[in-house]
Order: C-alpha cells, then sequence, then structure tokens
C-alpha cells in the first residue's frame, strides 16, 4: 500500500493496515521519514511539488490512500495533478510484455481512497446535504478539492482503479480541538443567524479509509461524519467548557464581516447539514464518537441529526 500525506488520521489507521500490509508512505523531509520508520512503515522520498520525485511511485502498483492537502493557492490541485501523472507510470514495469498478455489472468481492479472535504457542496443555506447534492464550491480552497476529486476520477477510470472519495468536514480529538482560538476569544455569531457546522472524530474517519479500501463502491463519494450537525457557536461553547475556558463572545453577522479575518469568515459564511447515509449502509460504519458531547461531556444530548 501507498500513503500519499501519513498525516495524524492515516497514523491512526496504521496499526490495522500495518496488520494486512507493507506500508510505503511519501515522506518530504528526513525527519518525516525517520517517525514512519518507527512506525514500521517504509518512507519514500517523495515531494508533490516536485514531479520527477513522483515517477517512482508508479512502480509499486499498490492500492493508495491519497490525503495530501492541496498547495495553499490557486483553484486547481496541482499536486493531485502530478500524483496522478506519477501514478499512471507503471505500465512498462507492471503490464505483461505481448507474447503473454492474452495468456496473463486480469488484474483486479486495484482501490484507492482519497481524503476530500465537505466543502466542495459550498453554501447550502443550512439544507441537509447528501452526496448526490451538486458541487458549488465558493473558495479557491474548495475549488481546489473539487479539482482533486475530478483529477483522480479521470485516472481512476483510465487506470480502471476502484477509487472511493471520502468527503470529510471539520476533523476533532481532544488533541486537535480549536482551543487557540477560544485564548483569543474570537467572536462567534449570534445563535439565531449562526451557521450549521458538521464534525468527524479523526479515529472514526480513519477507521471509515480503511472500511471504503474494501467496502466502498467504484467511483463513489461518502460523506463522513457524525450524526450531529452543530451551530458554531454551539461547537466553540462545547469546547470552551470542555477545555475549562471562556465561551467566545456573540456577535450579529454584519459586525462579523467587519472583525473576523478573511479565512475564518469563508467558513462562518457556509452552513450545511451533512447527511451520513451512504456511510453507514454502504461501509458499514458504526461511529464511535456519534456526536462531539459524547467526547467532550461524556454524554449524547439529543437524538442523531442524521439517521
Amino acid at each position: 500500500m501507498l500513503i500519499v500525506g501519513c498525516g495524524d488520521v492515516l497514523q491512526r489507521a496504521l496499526p490495522w493496515l500495518l496488520q494486512r500490509f507493507r506500508i510505503y508512505a511519501t515522506a518530504r523531509s528526513d525527519a518525516t521519514a525517520a517517525q514512519l520508520r518507527a512506525r514500521g512503515v517504509t518512507p519514500i522520498a517523495a515531494d508533490l511539488d516536485n514531479r520527477r520525485s513522483l515517477l517512482r511511485l508508479g512502480r509499486l502498483g499498490a492500492w493508495v490512500i491519497h490525503s495530501a492537502p492541496p498547495a495553499p493557492s490557486g483553484r486547481l490541485d496541482q499536486r493531485t495533478r502530478r500524483l496522478t501523472t506519477g501514478l499512471t507510470r507503471q505500465s512498462s514495469i507492471l503490464s505483461h510484455p505481448p507474447s503473454t498478455a492474452r495468456r496473463a489472468r486480469p488484474q483486479p481492479s486495484l482501490p484507492a481512497v482519497y481524503i476530500g472535504t465537505t466543502g466542495v457542496y459550498g453554501n447550502r443555506e443550512g439544507q441537509w446535504t447528501r452526496e448526490t447534492t451538486p458541487l458549488a464550491a465558493r473558495n479557491d480552497r474548495a475549488q481546489r478539492r473539487a479539482d482533486a476529486e475530478l483529477t483522480l476520477r479521470t485516472w481512476a477510470r483510465r487506470q480502471h482503479r476502484k477509487l472511493a472519495l471520502l468527503r470529510a468536514p471539520g476533523i476533532y480529538a481532544i488533541d486537535r480541538l480549536p482551543t487557540a482560538r477560544l485564548v483569543r476569544q474570537e467572536p462567534c455569531i449570534a445563535n439565531n443567524e449562526d451557521s450549521y457546522s458538521n464534525h468527524i472524530h479523526a479515529d472514526d474517519l480513519a477507521r471509515a479509509v480503511c472500511m471504503a479500501l474494501y467496502r466502498g463502491r467504484p467511483l463513489r463519494t461518502y460523506n463522513v461524519c457524525d450524526d450531529r450537525p452543530l451551530k458554531m457557536g454551539d461547537w466553540f461553547d462545547l469546547v470552551a467548557d470542555h477545555a475549562q475556558l471562556a465561551r467566545p463572545p456573540r456577535v450579529t453577522r454584519a459586525i462579523a464581516q467587519q472583525v473576523l479575518s478573511p479565512g475564518l469568515l469563508s467558513y462562518l459564511n457556509e452552513s450545511r447539514r451533512i447527511e451520513n447515509t451512504r456511510l453507514k449502509q454502504e461501509l458499514r460504519l458504526r461511529l464511535h464518537w456519534p456526536a462531539p458531547e459524547k467526547l467532550l461531556t461524556g454524554t449524547h444530548s439529543g437524538e442523531p441529526a442524521a439517521d
């Protein structure tokens, strides 16, 4: 298996994956390579911003998990475009020579999984959103993710790959909560004007990746989120109470446009409630953390919102 971008989420999946695969992972630095070796992974020096460094990847002929983020600017994901070019450079090594091609058994379709974002849906004004909802990415960040999905779909069709596209919202865990924002006391929008946000625990996302390798349908998208969308202000209040920090002040949406950074506003100005039925029915994933309250307060207040 080849992992492109073995960050926090996929490192959580490594214990399960290492029981089933010999794992290679891309590494941009010696420090990253050393960390991967310590976890039982074979590092491969590769940089998604350097096309030549990716040419060797196709020789693996491996199952693939891609979770590396796009570059921080532009509307196209050039990194994923370079990656698919590198992964395609395998025919001369892996294919059978012409004299034996007719006698060779058909090769199974190798699975690939991509971790993308629900940001590709754009602003849904709080409406429920499923995988069949048309994409409407509004900002460059989401446009790059939509371009990555399109690039991977094209590659998968040409290479006869079994591709699963996972769309994840805000990822959280005890050690990855937005406490710095709370310490800065950046305001949230008043509840009656607030936007909906969606979340997934990092462990549940890691498990979804593993299930998608085996249970994902070809060229299929999956919303990977928990059962309980929350107003953004309610989410930050929940985290503040857990961390024993002051809850953030609330302001009107008009005032927020004046005092918050453009990057933060790009999140606050989009509202959607993500539906996860396909995740449960097709990948058959039972969430360990069906709502943030279960982790942050030890309870689950209310019924699941998306079942």
